[in-house]
C-alpha cells in the first residue's frame, strides 16, 4: 500500500509537471527546474502529514483534494529551505547542492557577466519567493470548496508570517551574538514549531471545519513537539552520523549557530572553558568541531538538551491525550510522532513517522 508521503509526492510531481509545461520560455523553465529538483528530491513530508492528521482529527475522510491542500505546506517549506540556505551559506541540501549553488554553477559554466555567487543568491531568493506564490496557487486550485479555504486562510497566513519572523529572529540572534537559552527557544518556536507541527495541524483542522477547542489543542501539542523536534535536529546536527541522518555533521558548530545546545553550554561554562568555547566557535575547523563536541558533553549541555526534549515530549503526550478527536486512530499517530522525535539517541537518524491512512476516494 502506498504511504501518504507517496501520495503527497504524486501531487507535487503533477504540480511541477504542470508548471514546467506552462513555462513561457526555456529561460523561465531554468528558474523552475532547481525548485522542482529540491522539492521532489526527498523529505519525509512531515508537514503535509500533520495537515492530514489535523483534517482527520475532525472526522473528515481523506480525499485527493485535501492531499492537494496538504502539499501546499511543502511549497511553503521549500521557500524556507531555499532562503535559509542562502542566509546560512549552506553548500548542500538533501544530499545535493543547495539551490543557490545550482544557480551559481550555471552562471560559472556559462561564463555570464558578474560574480557567479551573487547571481546564485539572487536567483535563489527569487526562487524562494516563487514558492510562496505557488503555495497560494495550489491552495486555490486543490479542489476544496471556497468555504474550506476561507476557513483555513487565517491559519495559513499565520504560518507564512511566522516563517518569516522565525527567519528574521534566527538572523538577529546570530548578528547580536545572543547566547541565552530563552532567545534560542524563541527562534525554535517561531521557526520550527509554528511551521512544522503547530501550523500544519491547525491548517488541516481549519480546512475540515474543526472546533476552536481542537485547533487550540493542536496548537499546544504542536508547540511542544515542534520545539522538541528542533532540539533533536540541533543534537543530530552536532553529534549525528551523516550516514544515518542524511545531513552533514558539525556544520552548526562550525558556523557558531546560536542553538539551545550552544546556549546551554554558555550558561554552564566558566573561565577558562568559556573563553575556550568562544575561541573554538570562531575557528570553523574539524579539530575545533571535535573539541566543541567534547566541551558540550563535558559541561552537561548535551544531556540538558536531551532532558528538555524528554520534558517537551511528555508535555506533547499529555496534550495529545486531551485532544477532542473524532478519529481515535489519529491520537495513536500523534503519540507515535512524539516517540519518533524523542525516543532515540542523537547519534542515529530518527525513526520514520508513522504513516497515516490512504485517502478513501469516493467516500
Amino acid at each position: 500500500m502506498d504511504t501518504p508521503a507517496g501520495s503527497i509526492d504524486e501531487v507535487l510531481h503533477w504540480f511541477f509537471k504542470q508548471r514546467m509545461a506552462e513555462a513561457p520560455s526555456s529561460r523561465i523553465a531554468g528558474l523552475y527546474a532547481p525548485i522542482a529538483d529540491l522539492v521532489l528530491r526527498g523529505g519525509k513530508r512531515l508537514r503535509a502529514q500533520f495537515v492530514l492528521l489535523g483534517w482527520r482529527g475532525v472526522g473528515a475522510p481523506l480525499t485527493p483534494e485535501v492531499l492537494g491542500a496538504a502539499a501546499v505546506v511543502e511549497l511553503l517549506h521549500a521557500c524556507a529551505l531555499i532562503h535559509d540556505d542562502v542566509m546560512d551559506g549552506s553548500a548542500t541540501r538533501r544530499g545535493a547542492p543547495a539551490v543557490h549553488r545550482v544557480f551559481g554553477e550555471q552562471h560559472r559554466r556559462a561564463g555570464w557577466f558578474g560574480p557567479d555567487e551573487q547571481f546564485g543568491m539572487s536567483a535563489a531568493i527569487t526562487a524562494g519567493d516563487l514558492c510562496l506564490v505557488w503555495a497560494d496557487q495550489l491552495l486555490r486550485t486543490c479542489g476544496l470548496g471556497p468555504e474550506a479555504v476561507a476557513r483555513a486562510r487565517p491559519v495559513f497566513d499565520d504560518m507564512r508570517a511566522l516563517t518569516m519572523q522565525g527567519q528574521y529572529l534566527d538572523l538577529l540572534t546570530q548578528a547580536e551574538g545572543e547566547t541565552s537559552v530563552a532567545a534560542a527557544l524563541e527562534v525554535a518556536r517561531a521557526k520550527t514549531a509554528a511551521c512544522t507541527t503547530t501550523g500544519p495541524a491547525r491548517f488541516g483542522a481549519a480546512l475540515a471545519g474543526g472546533s476552536a477547542e481542537l485547533l487550540a489543542g493542536y496548537g499546544a501539542y504542536g508547540d511542544a513537539l515542534g520545539v522538541a523536534f528542533q532540539l533533536r535536529d540541533d543534537l543530530l546536527g552536532a553529534f549525528g552520523d551523516p550516514a544515518a541522518t542524511g545531513k552533514p555533521s558539525g556544520d552548526d558548530l562550525r558556523d557558531g549557530k546560536r542553538t539551545v545546545l550552544l546556549a546551554e553550554a554558555v550558561a554552564r561554562l566558566a573561565r577558562p572553558d568559556a573563553d575556550r568555547l568562544a575561541s573554538l566557535l570562531t575557528q570553523g575547523t574539524d579539530q575545533a568541531v571535535a573539541e566543541l563536541r567534547a566541551l558540550l558533553v563535558a559541561c552537561g549541555a548535551k544531556d540538558s538538551v536531551e532532558r528538555r526534549i524528554a520534558r517537551l515530549g511528555a508535555r506533547a503526550l499529555q496534550y495529545a491525550e486531551a485532544l477532542p478527536l473524532a478519529d481515535e486512530s489519529v491520537r495513536a499517530e500523534l503519540v507515535g510522532l512524539v516517540d519518533a522525535v524523542t525516543a532515540y539517541p542523537s547519534g542515529r537518524a530518527a525513526a520514520q513517522p508513522p504513516p497515516v491512512a490512504r485517502p478513501r476516494t469516493g467516500a
